[in-house]
């Protein structure tokens, strides 16, 4: 039972997990499960000690907006980070609207080459026909 180190020192009381201690009434209870904070009434939270005494709850929980928020920043930094390195590249290389009228561009040529020396062999095999008197 928490209560019994009432009146005793923080170390005593913080030995067991379950229990809360109050610096300011110096009272050692059971922590409140089932809400995440203590209430105010049963101690406040710049005198609620848990786990260890040289942490209280209003030091805890600013240290925790404070690590969080900076672990947001620099999520939010890389990301745009990573969004700003992709747009680079993508503007360097072309983009890729521009690669792929390349392509068509590249592959419509090599239609138009590929079909000229069909009609030229074509004629020439003609011609060879002709000469040969097999058409």
């Amino acid at each position: 039972d928490c209560r019994q180190y009432t009146n005793r020192s923080c170390e005593e009381c913080l030995k067991n997990v379950t229990c809360l201690w109050c610096a300011s009434s110096r009272r050692c209870m059971e922590y409140p499960v089932r809400r995440i904070l203590p209430p105010a009434d049963l101690c406040e939270l710049r005198s609620a000690r848990w786990g260890v005494c040289w942490v209280n709850f209003e030091a805890l929980i600013i240290a925790m907006s404070v690590v969080g928020g900076a672990l947001l920043i620099m999520l939010g930094v890389c990301c745009c980070c990573c969004c700003c390195k992709k747009k680079s590249k993508r503007q360097v290389s072309g983009g890729p609207d521009k690669d792929d009228e390349r392509a068509a561009r590249e592959r419509e040529k090599r239609r138009v080459r590929q079909e000229e020396r069909r009609a030229e062999m074509k004629s020439r095999h003609d011609e060879i026909r002709r000469k040969y008197g097999t058409v």
